[in-house]
């Protein structure tokens, strides 16, 4: 029997169970949903200002190279590929709100830090690099526990909406967060900066304590290890014809844009001789256009077909993702500035197609496990790129590896197209893997 083919879930709480209409139900009339949403708003927005404000104050106040910029992007995903699967098992076991709100206490805590050794004089490069290694691993439970929180609280019918309002909501907030990061950084300083994003993780745990709590802790089989779990996740999306090709495709996608996204920074502010303040508008486009990607996702995967939504939106930017590594002062400035927005509003349609797709055919039992190998695989990619990306601009200089990350993330679109997604109307059209204890 197929995931698909499993008796429905009770309706969650805020939602009575009645006949489908035939239309999706907004997410916000959901409590728990929007609570969810408000705690994700403000956090994002802390964390954007974080994204810009750790890097800038390495550059800034500890004198760090590329390279030493490009370890710390590595390190601040890192944990993904410690710990990114077996969390996905312990997740399933745990109960998710709780799980959440201790991960956004723990960041709080170690990027408080941060500007209290800045102003002691105490503030070292291994410093940063521990805090963001550290906060990497809250990241890892929290980011697993929130995708596998989320069909339990809505029910799978919502599930489309309610990625593309998350996922718009995360570029608004990478919009506000990066250009006000950069406005912060420049007016008040990188340490000051951070003390945003130390209240935003606080204003999340608060916030998150108001969603309901629900029985989605699955019990452990009897006979089962914590290996065997983790195994029976990552058989279940790599022989999955729709999630295998998705999933590989993600991984490039991040590996090209975290590349260039590490070093321009460097880039900015070593080469170019630019401000923070532009930094971080060049950089917020990137949210304009994943906003744009996500609140289009819908109307593009209903007109082109979702599978071939993936790809040719892939072909279309292609070009765009070209001329990114052309940046300089002048015109080219806004002319790849634009190609920034190109390239990531592919992004934004991907996310919701994929992210909605892949909850929707998943068992519940195994949504922890799932989201985990989705995690160590996309944000893992993160932890090669930002690496690789630092080591190629040390060796052969910044544009160069600026063009790497290019010639990574533009013709990522071919694993789609060669693949069973390329003409699929609908991905829930696929045939859907099974859950494995049906076998």
């Amino acid at each position: 029997m197929t995931a698909d083919e499993k008796a429905a879930p009770p309706a969650p709480p805020g939602r009575p169970a009645g006949p489908d209409d035939g239309r999706e139900p907004s997410p916000f009339s959901d409590r728990g949903f929007r609570r969810l949403f408000l705690a994700a708003a403000v956090s994002q927005t802390g964390t954007q200002v974080t994204v810009l404000a750790v890097p800038v104050l390495a550059v800034t106040m500890l004198d760090a190279g590329p390279a030493a910029v490009g370890t710390l992007g590595a390190l601040s995903t890192a944990a993904f590929l410690v710990v990114g699967l077996p969390a996905g098992a312990w997740v399933d076991r745990w109960r998710k709100r709780r799980v959440m709100i201790a991960a956004d206490l723990v960041r709080a805590a170690l990027f408080a830090w941060v500007p209290v050794a800045a102003w002691l004089g105490l503030l070292a490069l291994w410093q940063l690099y521990t805090v963001v290694v550290c906060a990497g691993v809250a990241t890892v439970f929290f980011d697993v526990a929130s995708m596998s929180l989320l069909p339990g609280l809505l029910g799978r019918d919502r599930l489309l909406r309610a990625n593309g309002a998350l996922s718009g909501m995360y570029a608004t907030s990478e919009v506000a967060g990066l250009t006000v990061g950069g406005l912060l950084v420049q007016m008040l300083t990188a340490p000051v900066a951070l003390l945003l994003d130390v209240a935003s993780y606080l204003w999340s745990a608060v916030c998150l304590r108001g969603v309901p709590v629900q029985v989605d802790v699955q019990p452990r089989p009897t006979g089962t290890t914590l290996l065997r779990e983790v195994g029976e996740g990552l058989r279940y999306v790599l022989g999955h014809p729709v999630l295998r090709p998705a999933l590989l495709e993600g991984a490039c996608i991040n590996a090209g844009a975290q590349m260039c996204f590490t070093l321009l920074p460097v880039l900015f502010l070593r080469d170019l001789h630019l401000s923070e303040g532009v930094l971080g508008a060049y950089l917020a486009a990137g949210g304009v256009g994943v906003f744009a990607g996500s609140t289009a996702a819908r109307a593009v995967g209903e007109r082109l077909g979702q599978g071939r939504a993936l790809w040719l939106v892939g072909l279309a930017t292609t070009p765009a993702a070209a001329l990114v590594p052309l940046v300089d002062r002048g015109p080219l400035l806004w002319v790849t500035a634009v190609a920034w927005i190109a390239v990531t509003f592919r992004v934004g349609v991907n996310t919701v197609i994929k992210a909605s797709f892949r909850q929707r055919v998943t068992p519940d039992r195994l949504l922890g496990r799932m989201n985990a190998t989705f995690r160590f695989l996309l944000t893992g990619s993160l932890t090669v790129g930002a690496a690789l990306g630092g080591l190629l601009a040390q060796g052969a200089g910044v544009r160069s590896a600026l063009w790497a990350g290019a010639a990574l993330l533009g013709p990522s679109w071919l694993i789609i197209r060669f693949s069973a997604v390329r003409s699929m109307r609908t991905l829930d059209g696929a045939l859907h893997g099974k859950d494995p204890s049906d076998a």
